[in-house]
């Protein structure tokens, strides 16, 4: 279930703030949402793995926790991030 070395560089790459960022809120974020989006695919074939299922909703709350986060401390921020990657619509 790990993200590829390529695919999280370009997430990286794609919502970094400054050269050499790799833990701004943002990019945390982004990285959250592409295991997520690959969790809940694996889960869609294989719907009794349980350990699966908790990774994921431990994520969820990561995520939401970080999102709160940049609510809190630049709104202008987190409406960008929510709008590239699409979530709340």
């Amino acid at each position: 279930m790990r993200l590829l070395q390529e695919k999280r560089q370009e997430i990286i790459e794609e919502f970094k703030r400054h050269d050499g960022d790799t833990g701004s809120p943002e990019v945390q974020v982004a990285l959250f949402t592409e295991k997520i989006s690959q969790l809940t695919e694996h889960l869609k074939a294989h719907r009794k793995d349980f350990a699966a299922r908790r990774g994921l909703l431990m994520m969820v709350g990561k995520r939401s926790s970080l999102l709160k986060y940049l609510t809190k401390t630049d709104s202008g921020r987190y409406r960008e991030l929510i709008g590239a990657l699409g979530l709340r619509r």
